[in-house]
């Protein structure tokens, strides 16, 4: 079956994320993919100054309406970051309007990291995001992401009940497949949980302590380009993080490309492991 996908995401015209990230990977993947941009920035904002920053939430009611028009319809959407709850809003109608019967919807609510969201957002933003995330048939949060959609207490350090019991708490909210990001218990050792409501499955890896910008869009596209590919939700995520750590080898070394990793190297790997 040949798939059309739609991404809802910022583009980074330099720096190797967003759209700039996803659609040349879900492509790899064999998926037709079709775009809406929610934001056009002449570089990202991790280590750029000066960069350029045009919203785009008032293109988004006239693409809906032309699609409703043209009868273009999708197999899944998967939504990055969105830089709005005016946005979100505008996702949640476009999920209703032009989702296939039995298509996903897979939302990475990029948002937050370290214990902290992103300066752009606060909690009305997070109240935005967990009705967006309350219509997912998968959820890809990292653990900050999570404890935010979930009031639940931010730790550095925890053990697999904590995991379990975060999980439990993400399921409540969605009622679909969780994938959740970033887990690790011990010192130099990361890797990601899946967790369809009653089985969680751990699938560890090694960490690289010199991290890349761009990483958590990396491992988000490849997770739906295997997901999509058939792949099960345990083995999406493996595979996902398997790609994510090759672009990560890839990369280190060359301390000109500090900006992101080099994924486009690493594209035959993946569609190998598909």
């Amino acid at each position: 079956m040949y798939k059309r996908i739609l991404t809802i995401q910022d583009v980074s015209c330099v720096g190797q994320c967003s759209l700039t990230v996803a659609l040349p990977i879900l492509s790899a993947c064999g998926l037709e993919t079709a775009v809406i941009p929610s934001a056009v920035l002449s570089t990202h904002t991790a280590g750029f100054s000066g960069y350029t920053f045009r919203d785009l939430t008032e293109d988004m009611p006239a693409i809906l309406a032309q699609w409703e028009k043209e009868n273009l319809t999708f197999d899944s959407i998967y939504t990055g970051y969105l830089g709005s709850t005016e946005q979100i809003d505008y996702v949640k109608a476009i999920a209703d309007s032009r989702l296939k019967q039995g298509g996903k919807l897979i939302v990475d609510p990029a948002m937050a990291d370290n214990g902290k969201l992103y300066p752009a957002f606060d909690q009305a933003y997070v109240d935005a995001m967990k009705t967006l995330c309350a219509k997912a048939d998968v959820l890809l949060p990292n653990i900050t992401e999570a404890c935010f959609l979930t009031d639940f207490e931010y730790k550095e350090t925890y053990d697999e009940a904590y995991i379990l019991d975060l999980c439990k708490a993400l399921f409540a909210l969605s009622g679909k497949e969780i994938v959740l990001t970033g887990v690790g218990y011990e010192a130099g050792a990361t890797g990601v949980v899946t967790f369809d409501g009653a089985d969680m499955r751990y699938y560890k890896h090694r960490k690289i302590a010199n991290g890349c910008h761009g990483t958590g869009d990396v491992y988000a596209s490849a997770f739906v380009g295997a997901l999509e590919s058939d792949q099960s939700l345990y083995n999406a995520a493996k595979t996902a993080a398997d790609y994510t750590l090759r672009c990560i080898e890839y990369t280190q070394g060359d301390e000109s490309h500090w900006y992101g990793v080099k994924f486009e190297p690493v594209l035959k790997e993946l569609i190998e492991m598909l």
